[in-house]
């Protein structure tokens, strides 16, 4: 599998770069998606390389700026290959709830740190009825 070719400015922790990315903190973890980087979210997407996850990342984020956003990380799990983290995102406008979220994004990395896949699971709580 080729690394990455884009010089790492910073040398994070596998733990590190799971946590910022399932944080929404995306641009964190450009220099550690490859071209061989899957990210799928079974039923709704599959993504392959840094040219799709970049991209879908940046319009993610977009979003992010037209709500408050509230993360929630549960549990963390770390092997020396993988990292599993579990947690809530809430997403609010103009004081009332949006969406509730609950996941578990599963990270595989390689030796220099990099991702190999994000397996993401998430469950969207349905609104409540008024």
């Amino acid at each position: 599998m080729a690394t990455n070719d884009l010089s790492k400015t910073n040398d994070m922790k596998k733990k590190d770069i799971a946590q910022a990315f399932s944080g929404g903190e995306f641009e964190k973890c450009f220099n550690y998606l490859t071209d061989q980087t899957i990210w799928n979210t079974p039923g709704e997407q599959y993504l392959t390389g840094r040219s799709e996850i970049a991209p879908f990342c940046k319009k993610i984020a977009a979003y992010f700026s037209g709500v408050s956003t509230k993360f929630n990380q549960l549990n963390l799990i770390e092997n020396d290959r993988c990292v599993a983290i579990t947690g809530t995102a809430e997403f609010i406008r103009e004081g009332k709830r949006v969406s509730f979220i609950s996941s578990c994004d599963v990270y595989e990395f390689d030796i220099h740190n990099n991702i190999v896949s994000i397996n993401s699971y998430c469950i969207t709580e349905r609104p409540v009825k008024e």
